[in-house]
């Protein structure tokens, strides 16, 4: 199958489709958007989704090797790869690495990411700030309990799909979140200014 011959520029398709999908969901049934649905907004989402050296975006080279699927396809090789004595022992330290060492590094830079796309790159700090902790609390919500079936029951060539699919609901809380997030550091920045003034 692709995944397994070719699994960066499958993920890569996965990733850019349900990230981008999730920030439709996110505008359109959550938000009520409709015919105001931010194109720029979706186009971001899903080039961080997907963007990898193998698929043909304008600016894939600049972050070939750092966005979610290259990052997320080499990370679960990685954790494919460790050994373990029982499949208990392999389950728990899988889980625990994803969850304690990947995602509170996944977090800020997705956040950071948004920032830097969007062309704002000084607010990247203060919606970290705003949000991490508690997007974190909500990942492990979330991610804990599935990354233990991930682990436990999806064969390795699966596994990004498993959790892209997944994702799909998180991608549009992680779109809503960074838009409402991004909407607020801009008002107290504005609000600072005026009493500067």
């Amino acid at each position: 199958t692709l995944l397994i011959r070719r699994p960066l520029l499958a993920a890569g398709g996965t990733a850019a489709v349900l990230f981008g999908g999730g920030d439709v969901l996110a505008q359109q049934a959550f938000e009520k958007r409709g015919r105001n649905h931010d194109y720029a907004r979706t186009a971001r989402l899903t080039f961080y989704g997907g963007a990898s050296n193998q698929i043909a975006f304008p600016l894939a080279k600049l972050f070939a090797g750092v966005i979610f699927s290259v990052c997320m396809t080499r990370w679960y090789s990685f954790l494919n790869s460790l050994k373990f004595a029982t499949p208990r022992r392999a389950l728990a330290a899988r889980v625990a690495l994803d969850q304690l060492v990947l995602t509170p590094v996944a977090v800020p830079f997705f956040y950071g990411s948004m920032s830097i796309l969007e062309g704002k790159p000084h607010e990247a700090i203060d919606r970290i700030r705003a949000v991490y902790f508690s997007t974190l609390v909500r990942n492990w919500g979330v991610f804990l309990p599935m990354q233990i079936l991930n682990f436990a029951i999806v064969p390795p060539h699966l596994r990004f799909v498993f959790v892209s699919a997944v994702s799909l609901f998180w991608n549009a809380y992680l779109s809503a979140s960074n838009a409402a997030n991004a909407r607020q550091v801009r008002r107290d920045a504005e609000k600072e200014l005026v009493e500067v003034v």
